[in-house]
């Protein structure tokens, strides 16, 4: 008997990071740790690109920062570096207020009404960030998430041969050496699309699997996106254009996060936009719960008229005119024989 995959009740809050749930760069803490002047690290890595580009080599603006990191390990600046400072360092993240208690509170609202706990319907909340997914982890954010993508690092990498060794012996001391996941601006879409077909809850669902839209996890109608500014334009644009919404935050300090999020709006990129405050009376925080009550009544419509097109009308008993109950209700009369005795 066919069936769908999924019941398609579940909303999902995408966010992402650095000057979204923080005021700043997430690597703010690593940089106190070392030493490393935050700055002078932006600076240089913003101009390694062209740099690279003069000595004949081409390099990816997106993964910049991540080679620098590990130019400054190489070169004893950062020594010792591995994902077990990167989480203790997520530990010193400060977010922006009504975090991370925002999280849970707003899990809260798709019980509101009874109809909406009557079809289970539930809210997800998923951080894809092009930065460190060892310090979200480590963050006081990550208790509250169903799931995150950020860039990652591999230590001590196998060497040639490992295959054939029976035992792998790692006697140097756990120092990151290589990359091993990056998310930029534009491969956060590929994230969204997990999200969308289910691929992050069952590995059998390949992102790049021909999936009907009645059989995805959850529909981007489902989604809502949340972000600072231009660089996420790309998630913008797939959600937004796919039915969900899309919504930028900004600093309350920064006149000039408050003017980007607007011309974000001007050009259609975004439906709306708020200060990164997250307490229960703040706009951004109404906005979204209006927008999750809007989706969770959209739910409730959708799965009710579903209901009524697809059961069948049980039996029932015709009805009778006026005349034919009054006979029916009439008292029986002996019938006489037609014959005399």
């Amino acid at each position: 008997m066919a069936a769908t995959l999924f019941t398609q009740n579940i909303i999902a809050c995408i966010w992402d990071f650095d000057k979204t749930l923080i005021p700043d760069y997430m690597q703010s803490p690593l940089f106190r740790r070392y030493g490393v002047d935050e700055a002078t690290f932006w600076m240089e890595t913003n101009a390694l690109v062209e740099n690279y580009r003069r000595r004949g080599y081409t390099l990816s603006a997106e993964i910049s920062y991540l080679n620098h990191l590990l130019t400054h390990v190489l070169a004893g600046r950062m020594g010792g570096l591995n994902n077990e400072v990167l989480l203790k360092c997520g530990a010193e993240l400060r977010f922006y207020p009504g975090l991370p208690e925002f999280f849970g509170a707003s899990k809260t609202w798709v019980a509101d009404k009874p109809e909406f706990r009557r079809h289970d319907i539930r809210l997800e909340h998923y951080v894809v960030s092009t930065g460190l997914a060892k310090m979200i982890h480590g963050s006081a954010i990550a208790p509250h998430v169903d799931g995150i993508w950020g860039c990652e690092f591999i230590e001590n990498p196998l060497q040639p041969g490992f295959l054939l060794q029976k035992e792998l012996e790692i006697t140097a001391d756990a120092e990151i050496a290589q990359i091993g996941m990056v998310i930029d601006n534009t491969t956060k879409t590929r994230a969204l699309f997990e999200i969308n077909k289910g691929t992050n809850r069952n590995p059998a669902i390949d992102v790049n699997s021909m999936i009907t839209a009645e059989d995805r996890r959850i529909p981007f109608q489902n989604m809502i996106y949340i972000a600072d500014g231009p660089s996420d334009v790309p998630s913008f644009s797939v959600v937004k254009g796919n039915g969900g919404r899309a919504y930028g935050v900004y600093n309350p300090a920064k006149q000039s996060e408050f003017e980007q999020n607007d011309r974000l709006r001007q050009v259609g990129r975004i439906d709306h936009y708020g200060p990164a405050d997250y307490t229960e009376s703040s706009s951004t925080s109404q906005w979204l719960r209006l927008q999750i009550h809007e989706i969770c009544d959209r739910i409730v419509r959708d799965r009710e008229g579903a209901v009524s097109q697809r059961a069948a009308r049980p039996p029932r008993h015709l009805a009778s005119t006026p005349k034919e109950e009054a006979v029916r209700a009439a008292p029986k009369v002996p019938e006489q024989s037609q014959f005399l005795e």
